[in-house]
């Protein structure tokens, strides 16, 4: 321990350190991970029988973590379940988890494995990022022992954690972050009494984590960027795709777009639960990312990112998201608006009936705004304007203010909102706008195939989502994605 006269020049050597060493961009790596599962069973399987499993599939994250940083990755993200899988009660999730401490403790686990009993997961995770002079990002299971002194105590006698750790270039462990909005399915695990806001620093910025289901909540999600103003954000994930408006890839790059951070997202690959999308975006916009359907292959995503985007001349200005639609006189229904549903919410359509002109459809306080033209419409194909300001209540509860233009399914307005992956129609133009009572929007377009259209539509600061293409590659959304945090 360093005397007390010391501890304070030894902290301003650490910061003169870090500035020393400050870049203004980093490389960045995310893997979409085909994972291994456990066999399906009722009662847990050895300790030994559950590391076996751990360690074929961290071999296979070993390689691309030996591979990033071999092209120069300073950092890498992995999935959420990418270790272990699903499969799980909590009985037979038991064996896969371990002991993992605060990070205060100041532990390198590689160097040190068994100063907090067995830890065979961190062990390995640490050498690979100190093997490899990397920082690594993993999701595992965190177990934490607890009596009848706590009334919340589960009667096992112990709590759960879905937990991401982050090990940093010398493998010490630097962050550990409890997931708190537990997905439906998630039952195996406990959520921690309260939300963490988990941050680090680093030579190329300042980092912030959490996992999953939690970026369409306040907590931790908005606390990290709008309070404690972290430059990215690193994201494990295993998504279930949801059309139209809920893939991987449209929605973690508009997230990163609305709230004007880096977002590095790994998600977990596999087809047949619809879990595909990594990416790494930008606040201007996806640098790159991954989407597949069709095969059952992994993914290795590199890029280089700005460390801190809101230095940057080219970050984007505050945007007023209904400043324009107010001043947009609203139209009376008409015989073309109808009900319909997207992903169990009723939305208000109105067709497009015509190859260009202007369109408002309204439900509740929200009234949505459409000017378009058409460049090549394709046969058959049915495009509406929809409005949505509402209560989500299926797999949580949140609350939604939504504008789109969307493809219908087919010809048949009843299909309206169904899940589509391709179209044929271009358009010359689109500005898409509403009268949002949220300031947190995310802006979304998706071309036909599950692409994203980088660089190709803006977002004016009077809340204008417009395309910049002429004409555009075929659209399948068009979207205004507002999540109203302060009316849950």
């Amino acid at each position: 321990m360093l005397p007390s006269q010391l501890l304070l020049p030894a902290a301003v050597v650490s910061l003169m350190v870090l500035q020393v060493l400050a870049s203004d961009t980093f490389i960045a790596a995310v893997y979409e991970h085909a994972v291994i599962l456990p066999d399906a069973t009722t009662e847990p399987v050895s300790p030994d029988n559950a590391l076996a499993l751990m360690n074929k599939n961290m071999d296979v994250l070993e390689g691309a973590i030996k591979e990033a940083a071999q092209q120069g990755a300073h950092i890498i993200v992995t999935p959420e379940d990418g270790i272990y899988g699903w499969r799980f009660t909590r009985k037979t999730i038991y064996p896969y988890l371990e002991d993992i401490p605060d990070p205060e403790v100041n532990w390198i686990p590689c160097t040190d494995p068994t100063r907090f009993g067995p830890a065979p997961v961190q062990e390995r995770l640490s050498c690979m990022a100190r093997n490899n002079s990397i920082y690594v990002v993993a999701n595992m299971g965190d177990k934490k022992p607890c009596n009848s002194s706590d009334p919340s105590c589960p009667s096992d006698g112990r709590y759960h954690y879905n937990t991401d750790v982050v090990f940093d270039p010398e493998g010490k462990l630097v962050a550990r972050y409890h997931k708190y909005n537990l997905f439906m399915s998630e039952s195996q695990f406990n959520y921690p009494k309260e939300p963490e806001a988990v941050t680090f620093e680093t030579p190329f910025g300042k980092f912030g984590i959490f996992t999953c289901f939690d970026i369409l909540f306040h907590d931790p999600a908005v606390v990290l960027v709008s309070e404690l103003q972290v430059d990215t954000v690193l994201f494990p994930t295993a998504w279930m795709n949801v059309l139209p408006f809920l893939t991987a890839v449209e929605f973690h790059s508009a997230w990163a777009m609305g709230m004007g951070v880096n977002f590095l997202a790994a998600n977990t690959h596999r087809t047949g639960m619809s879990m595909t999308g990594s990416g790494i975006y930008a606040p201007d916009g996806a640098r790159t990312y991954y989407y597949n359907m069709e095969t059952e292959d992994g993914r290795l995503l590199i890029t280089e990112l700005n460390s801190h985007p809101r230095l940057s001349p080219a970050y984007p200005p505050a945007v007023n998201w209904s400043s324009y639609a107010w001043s947009v006189q609203k139209s009376p229904p008409n015989e073309h608006d109808f009900e319909g549903v997207v992903f169990h919410d009723r939305f208000t359509f109105r067709e497009l009936t015509e190859p260009e002109g202007t369109a408002t459809v309204c439900q509740k306080d929200l009234c949505c705004h459409l000017s378009y033209k058409m460049a090549g419409k394709g046969k058959d194909e049915v495009y509406v304007l929809g409005a949505f300001d509402g209560l989500h209540v299926v797999e949580g509860q949140y609350y939604l203010q939504i504008c789109t233009l969307l493809k219908c399914k087919s010809p048949d307005l009843k299909t309206c909102g169904q899940p589509v992956e391709t179209a044929g129609t271009q358009f010359e133009m689109f500005s898409l706008s509403g009268t949002f009572g949220t300031n947190y929007v995310f802006p979304e377009v998706l071309y036909s195939g599950v692409q994203l259209a980088p660089g190709e539509f803006e977002v004016s600061t009077d809340g204008r989502l417009m395309s910049k293409a002429r004409p555009t590659k075929p659209v399948v959304t068009v979207t205004l994605f507002g999540r109203w945090y302060e009316k849950d």
